[in-house]
């Protein structure tokens, strides 16, 4: 019975050894087959966007330095062809040295949002930043969301409703943050632009950054015209 008894917790301890080197090699093979697709996606990444976006920053500098030449005034739509195209750069090199490594990360912040707001006005529509509450160091997720839920806002902003007027508005709650942002939809001085929620891939991601955090994302037409992107987080994003 000594005997049984042993052999049998030696078979025991074998199964268990099997199934933990099982588990092991399962993690492994699954952090290979995500290592790879990164790998895939910067490829692709790199491929079809860092050509187009070096000859959109080539191109808009040689028209800046021409007409400089000229004598002539910069359009400031051009100067913020030329600093958008720049940043585009510098945030797709972090983006593909990330896909590259076993990391994730991201260097854009609400620190960032005097630049963005300079880039928009550049681009022919004026921005206000408000901020309410006891301003305070952010959860670096939420902080990162925040600024990409604001950036693709105002890129809408200038897609659907050029001319308009927006507005940004941080608020600092005790248990949450908020960040919302408002366009009155006009167009030049001419009025109109309401324009529905949709389900455009933008609005989609902006949802998805605030889900991820445990926040809530609403979007869709202002009475009275314009359009309104507000994002909730919690004080504290989930881990």
């Amino acid at each position: 019975m000594v005997v049984t008894a042993r052999v049998w917790q030696l078979h025991v301890r074998e199964v268990e050894e099997r199934a933990d080197e099982a588990e092991r090699t399962k993690d492994e093979a699954a952090r290979t087959r995500a290592m790879e697709e990164r790998l895939r996606i910067a490829r692709e990444l790199h491929d079809s966007l860092t050509h187009n976006i070096s000859v959109i920053c080539v191109q808009a500098g040689v028209a800046v330095h021409l007409a400089r030449k000229r004598g002539e005034e910069v359009s400031p739509a051009l100067l913020a062809i030329q600093e958008a195209g720049a940043d585009a750069a510098r945030e797709l090199r972090t983006t593909l040295s990330v896909l590259r490594t076993a990391d994730d990360g991201d260097s854009s912040g609400l620190a960032q949002l005097d630049s963005l707001v300079g880039r928009a006005e550049g681009a022919g529509f004026p921005v206000t930043i408000t901020v309410t509450g006891a301003e305070r160091p952010l959860p670096s997720e939420v902080d990162q969301a925040a600024y990409r839920i604001v950036q693709e806002a105002l890129t809408n902003v200038g897609r659907h409703a050029a001319g308009a007027r927006a507005t940004v508005h941080l608020h600092y709650a005790p248990d949450t943050f908020s960040v919302q942002v408002d366009d009155d939809g006009t167009a030049n001085g001419t009025g109109g632009g309401l324009r529905p929620a949709g389900t455009g891939l933008g609005l989609i991601g902006m949802r998805e950054r605030a889900s991820a955090l445990g926040g809530r994302l609403r979007a869709g037409p202002r009475d009275g015209g314009g359009f309104q992107v507000r994002a909730d987080f919690p004080a504290r994003a989930p881990s």
